[in-house]
């Protein structure tokens, strides 16, 4: 009996010590989680093929790629740097004169590939993070983001000459913790000066976001009570599905930033207090998830958005991370290195035509309000901050707009860099017309042809299959293969409804972009003489560029 009764008791202490050591216990298939990372992992490698500077398509991607198990070459993480240190270097250190955001998010993924931040291009990242005013003047997201770049590899507070108010990590935790909302949680302005009526509720992404910046200041009494009390309230926020809504509708990204956090503070994810329903964050994360495209941003919308899927796969690599016992996403102790090569492969393809050279980055961070959260933000984003595109306004992109043939001749010279040259073909071109040189640039180099020999029509709007032509001849330019036999167009085409309404001289054109994924080839109709939008002439000319090496 004796026997009995002690096996018991080594069984039940076994018991309760797993329970009280391993943080990241829940039962969800560990199967699930490896194969939704594998998967998206390539498919962020795919759309983001190479990276550059920016919160969408940069550095969230190169983050996720760098913390995860994904097999990128190295060639991947370096061509991002030098496009980086070129970056910094044209513009002598500076990202931006308010958001200082840009620096702590561009510092926690050079110290995920392993490359100093104290020394790009000559210049300190760190030290625009000691001028505390400059920091804080965002809101809540600069003392956040400011403290986790700096603890993503334990830096020294930057000495700020210029600064009024020289910052110390005190005072950027002290920050949030005076920002704190009655109800327990963060928003973006509450509690500071902007504070308005709608800054006063608490937002789970901020509030996520606050906990992943304060999780290495638990020793403190002020800090723990202000973690718990959040806790909390997200707690008592969490909806039904485990997840969490922001501005009137459940949304990924919410849930994202809370997962990261119980991450962080090495909470176990089937945590009582934020299992609902027997559902946990991982649950309502992965009800977004679509095989092989990526992340929802809203389950009400048709297909996956770049962001959310950029922030979901980092989610799931915290996740992961932390169920195999490995240092959290921003504990970057173990982070990869890519080293200093100096064989980074040249920027296009071989036979790319000499004249070709795509614009570099000159507004960073440049963005829309009216693109936010489009499924083509990435691509708008992407040429707008070349000035290879530019919006209806300074604010507006209005992305479902038509686009005219002398828009996209403009559009497609910028994108490749050509030198504007008017030139009299075009009867209706007239010299001093804005678009001349760009159309008569295009006609020289044989991108775009005329209605007419003599007759371009620069104001009307252009078609599907007018672009796909359009496209396919600046991609012969970047040194792409667009020659197809008739009937191997029409096979690449015979999977479309419609194929047999597009134009003869369009199909090869047609079947070049979809073979090469310019154009989108989920969708069950080409659409070749319906006119195509704004949105989709930046995602056509973003992936030929992708293709073509030469982004």
């Amino acid at each position: 009996m004796k026997k009995l009764v002690n096996r018991s008791l080594i069984y039940l202490l076994a018991v309760t010590m797993l329970l009280s050591t391993a943080p990241f216990a829940f039962a969800e298939s560990s199967s699930d989680l490896d194969s939704a990372i594998k998967d998206t992992a390539e498919y962020i490698y795919e759309t983001v093929s190479t990276p550059e500077l920016g919160s969408v398509g940069g550095e969230w991607a190169v983050l996720g790629l760098a913390r995860s198990n994904f097999e990128a070459p190295d060639e991947y993480y370096q061509n991002y740097y030098k496009a980086i240190e070129e970056y910094v270097s044209e513009h002598k250190g500076i990202l931006h004169e308010k958001k200082y955001t840009e620096y702590s998010r561009l510092i926690i993924t050079l110290t995920a590939i392993g490359k100093d931040p104290t020394d790009v291009g000559g210049y300190n990242l760190l030290t625009p993070l000691g001028d505390y005013d400059k920091t804080i003047f965002q809101g809540m997201n600069g003392p956040i983001w400011a403290l986790i770049a700096l603890d993503s590899r334990n830096y020294d507070m930057p000495e700020n000459t210029t600064a009024e108010i020289q910052a110390t990590r005190d005072m950027y935790v002290q920050r949030i913790l005076d920002c704190q909302l009655a109800d327990g949680g963060w928003s973006l302005f509450g509690g500071t000066d902007s504070e308005t009526a709608e800054y006063a509720v608490s937002e789970p992404d901020i509030t996520g976001m606050a906990l992943q910046a304060l999780a290495k200041y638990q020793d403190r009494e002020d800090v723990k009570k202000a973690c718990d009390e959040a806790l909390a309230c997200m707690s008592d926020i969490q909806n039904s599905n485990a997840g969490f809504s922001s501005w009137g509708s459940e949304n990924i990204e919410s849930c994202v930033q809370m997962a990261v956090a119980l991450c962080e503070l090495e909470i176990s994810l089937d945590d009582e207090r934020f299992v609902k329903n027997e559902k946990t964050m991982f649950d309502n994360i992965m009800s977004f998830y679509v095989e092989g495209s990526g992340f929802l941003h809203t389950k009400s919308q048709d297909s996956t958005n770049q962001m959310a899927t950029e922030q979901g796969f980092y989610a799931l690599i915290a996740i992961s991370r932390a169920m195999n016992d490995k240092n959290s996403l921003y504990r970057m102790s173990d982070a990869v290195n890519v080293g200093n090569k100096d064989d980074i492969p040249a920027v296009g393809l071989p036979n790319k035509h000499k004249d070709v050279n795509t614009p570099k980055v000159t507004k960073i961070g440049k963005t829309f309000d009216d693109v936010q959260k489009h499924n083509n933000q990435l691509a708008i984003e992407a040429l707008a901050s070349r000035e290879i595109i530019n919006g209806k306004t300074e604010t507006i992109f209005e992305p479902n707009a038509t686009m005219t043939r002398a828009e996209f001749a403009t559009i497609i010279v910028k994108a490749l860099g050509l030198i504007p040259n008017t030139s009299n073909i075009f009867t209706d071109v007239k010299a001093e017309d804005w678009f001349a040189p760009f159309v008569g640039t295009a006609s020289t180099y044989n991108i775009v042809s005329g209605k007419s020999q003599s007759f371009f029509d620069p104001n009307g709007v252009i078609t599907r299959e007018e672009a796909a032509a359009m496209v396919s001849r600046a991609a012969k330019l970047c040194g792409m293969d667009t020659e197809y036999e008739t009937i191997e167009a029409r096979d690449l085409l015979s999977q479309f409804t419609d194929y047999v309404k597009s134009s003869n001289w369009a199909r090869v054109s047609l079947a070049f972009c979809y073979d090469n994924k310019i154009l989108d080839s989920s969708v069950m109709e080409i659409q070749s003489k319906e006119t195509i939008k704004r949105c989709e002439v930046a995602q056509m000319v973003f992936n030929m560029l992708s293709c073509a090496k030469l982004l």
